[in-house]
């Protein structure tokens, strides 16, 4: 899924049926037919075809876009078993509530944002002619704890980046989740044609900091008095990575 990808349908019926689940995340078939006015044949035919051109599939009832991004995969440390696989429509609340629980700690302002853009939307993945948008999430018993995000805006001049933001739930960390998650969310990354990842956090966020420091991020500027946390102005910190 390069950003630089261009989307050709070859119909414009074609077009509004993918541009439609695209939006929704999930949809039924025959409410997306009713919705958009298409006679029965046509749109069997046009879902036929968008499945042969892998742009979307058919899961459970549902149609979504296709995003190919591997298996799920497990991990076993001492004293706890975990998944992380990418993330489906269905995780959307379940992410949700791990952002917004990790932003409650006022460290990780970019994380908050995404999780309002999702909540908002109420769509998961994108991958349109502006945006693209994926999500791997670490699982404990069916759970989400925690998350990957990676955000890539489809302009041409910045189609070698993307922008990252990982989180795990307080109660889990220690066990290897967040790098496990990053470590996926990277590997994705660089087979999609980025060349760079970067991230913007408070000073304040020593954990997160040391955390990319250890994985090889770089701080590549720092914004003065960025941030007004808890009446205080903080710094930004800017690091990235490259692939």
């Amino acid at each position: 899924m390069a950003t630089t990808d261009t989307l050709e349908f070859g119909h414009e019926d074609r077009k509004q049926i993918y541009e439609y689940v695209e939006r929704h995340g999930a949809v039924d078939p025959e409410e997306t037919r009713d919705r958009l006015g298409l006679d029965p044949g046509g749109f069997r035919h046009h879902v036929a075809i968008l499945k042969r051109d892998g742009r979307i599939d058919e899961e459970d009832g549902t149609l979504r876009v296709t995003i190919d991004a591997g298996a799920e995969e497990e991990y076993v440390s001492e004293d706890l078993e975990f998944h992380i696989r990418p993330a489906r429509q269905e995780d959307l609340t379940g992410i949700v509530g791990a952002i917004r629980q990790v932003a409650e700690e006022k460290t990780y302002i970019e994380a908050e944002s995404v999780a309002d853009e999702i909540d908002h939307e109420n769509t998961l993945l994108r991958h349109n002619e502006l945006e693209s948008r994926m999500f791997f999430v670490a699982t404990v018993e069916d759970d989400v704890v925690g998350w990957v995000h990676l955000y890539a805006p489809e302009l041409e001049k910045l189609s070698h980046t993307a922008e990252v933001t990982v989180g795990v739930l307080e109660e889990y960390r220690g066990h290897g989740v967040g790098s496990h998650l990053l470590s996926r969310g990277l590997e994705w990354a660089g087979s999609n044609g980025y060349e760079k990842v970067y991230q913007s956090v408070p000073s304040t966020n020593e954990e997160a900091i040391a955390f990319l420091e250890a994985h090889d991020w770089e701080t590549e500027a720092i914004r003065e008095d960025h941030y007004k946390l808890n009446g205080h102005y903080v710094d930004e910190v800017m690091m990235a990575v490259e692939l």
